[in-house]
């Protein structure tokens, strides 16, 4: 276990290397994110942040992000490496008249994960997706883990690093893992709508602003009880991999669900996200690969899931 991650939960700074940035510019920046992705972007302050995924036109998840804004005609978009170029490409296909530029500035800015006593002043009492300013860094408050804060520190790179200890990357991404809030990444591009994430219990889904690709059928499955699949933490003594199928004892033939995140458990094996369908809960054990594979125990999430909206 490393000096800086405790039985608790990790504190310390970690570099976020795994995500990049898309900078939205222009006056008509916010209007045209409205219209994309699942979140209220025409609304957001200088306060806020947003959580909100990227959809094909059947409602598939092809990249998350948490955005916000820098100032009025300035947003910037944090989502995994892996899907940036792809993401950057089809959304510049729909621009078109929009007074609105995108550009990958993952090399313009720093981004730093914050965790437990090296968080901010204000960290105790921020509310999930909250926006601060240290300077010229906006720092964004995540969801705690097992009752530590946690933000995203995002500055340009010419800015001085935030002062702490160093907390190695496994151990920031074990923390995202137990917060119960995934960030896709390529080997789950379009397997799933973002409920079936639970994006619509973090911020991720609002459900009264207008259209953006696929929102009818997100939409569907919110309020026609259509959704089988749900996003569950889970603990293996084994490690896992995104992608990765899950069976059931009960089921040797077709999976039930697929790792989303994974991460080294601090006690030893793997900590997971994964999205299960939600028959297999009780229908026999879960395992990794086959029926018999490694055996998965499902934790507690850390959130209330919205059973009405």
């Amino acid at each position: 276990m490393n000096q800086n991650q405790t039985a608790a939960g990790p504190h310390g700074i970690a570099r976020l290397s795994h995500l990049g940035v898309i900078r939205v510019e222009g006056e008509d920046a916010a209007k045209f994110l409205h219209g994309q992705l699942t979140q209220d972007f025409a609304l957001l302050g200088l306060d806020q942040a947003r959580l909100a995924a990227f959809c094909s036109a059947k409602g598939r998840m092809q990249a998350s992000f948490i955005g916000f804004k820098r100032s009025p005609t300035e947003i910037l978009l944090i989502g995994s490496r892996d899907l940036l170029a792809t993401t950057l490409k089809r959304l510049s296909m729909f621009v078109m008249r929009a007074k609105a530029k995108l550009s990958d500035a993952t090399e313009d800015f720093a981004l730093y994960g914050l965790a437990g006593q090296a968080t901010t002043a204000d960290a105790a009492t921020a509310t999930p997706w909250a926006v601060s300013q240290v300077g010229e860094a906006t720092v964004i408050a995540l969801y705690p883990v097992l009752g530590l804060a946690r933000q995203l520190w995002v500055a340009p790179v010419s800015e001085p690093a935030p002062a702490g200890a160093e907390l190695p990357l496994e151990s920031w991404l074990w923390s995202e893992v137990r917060s119960g809030i995934a960030t896709l990444s390529q080997p789950l591009f379009e397997a799933f709508v973002p409920q079936m994430l639970n994006y619509e219990s973090v911020g991720g889904v609002n459900f009264k602003k207008g259209c953006y690709p696929g929102q009818e059928v997100v939409a569907r499955s919110q309020f026609r009880g259509t959704l089988k699949r749900r996003a569950f933490v889970v603990h293996c003594g084994q490690d896992l991999q995104a992608g990765q199928e899950i069976f059931s004892s009960s089921d040797a033939e077709q999976p039930v669900g697929l790792v989303v995140q994974a991460a080294s458990a601090p006690q030893g094996g793997c900590d997971a996200i994964v999205s299960l369908q939600l028959t297999a809960l009780n229908a026999g054990t879960l395992h990794t690969g086959s029926s018999t594979g490694a055996q998965l125990s499902v934790l507690p999430l850390p959130y209330a899931l919205l059973e009405d909206i």
